[in-house]
């Protein structure tokens, strides 16, 4: 499975301990679905992020390696699941941001975030962990209750077949490997 809008790898520089990402990406239709809603919140810096479920965000705090050979060993013990997206929440006053509820599957994503932050990785954002995907951040009231509103009866399921480990490489998030879940070939 691919993230459209973020870079694969290929000859591209070696990895870092700085930058680590460990996502859920969407299946491609559903990810044009909602990509093209965030256009109409957003304008054209919505497709900068593809619409995605970040599990870890943050750095390792060892070698690259033994860091991708962690999230590589929780990809292959972590069951396939099904996530449910439910209307929208937000962080707001907090935090100016309106997200899709995950409804079911959340449990799955918390474990998986557990698990992968039990190895050598750090999470780097300064809130505590809530599985969701992101519709709408740092917008004017205008387009954060657009966002709110037309989104509140938005619902999907998707099964979650693999995570995507990404490093922050020449200004943007680049996929270093997709990993299946339960240790087969990624979707």
């Amino acid at each position: 499975m691919s993230v459209p809008g973020i870079g694969q790898s290929g000859a591209s520089p070696v990895p870092h301990a700085d930058s680590l990402g460990v996502i859920i990406s969407l299946p491609a239709a559903l990810a044009a679905e909602i990509s093209a809603r965030r256009a109409v919140y957003q304008g054209p810096d919505a497709a900068v992020v593809p619409p995605h479920i970040t599990l870890v965000s943050g750095r390792t705090t060892d070698t690259w390696e033994k860091a991708a050979e962690h999230v590589r060993s929780v990809a292959a013990t972590a069951a396939p699941f099904v996530i449910s997206l439910r209307g929208t929440g937000t962080f707001e006053p907090v935090s100016p941001v309106v997200y899709l509820n995950v409804a079911r599957g959340g449990a799955e994503c918390t474990e998986l975030h557990e698990q992968l932050l039990a190895g050598p990785l750090e999470h780097l954002l300064e809130f505590d962990f809530l599985p969701h995907l992101t519709v709408a951040h740092d917008l004017d009231e205008p387009a954060m209750t657009l966002a709110k509103s037309e989104m509140a009866t938005f619902n999907a399921d998707f099964e979650v077949g693999s995570i995507g480990l990404f490093d922050h490489l020449g200004g943007g998030w680049e996929l270093r490997e997709e990993l299946s879940l339960g240790g087969g070939k990624p979707a």
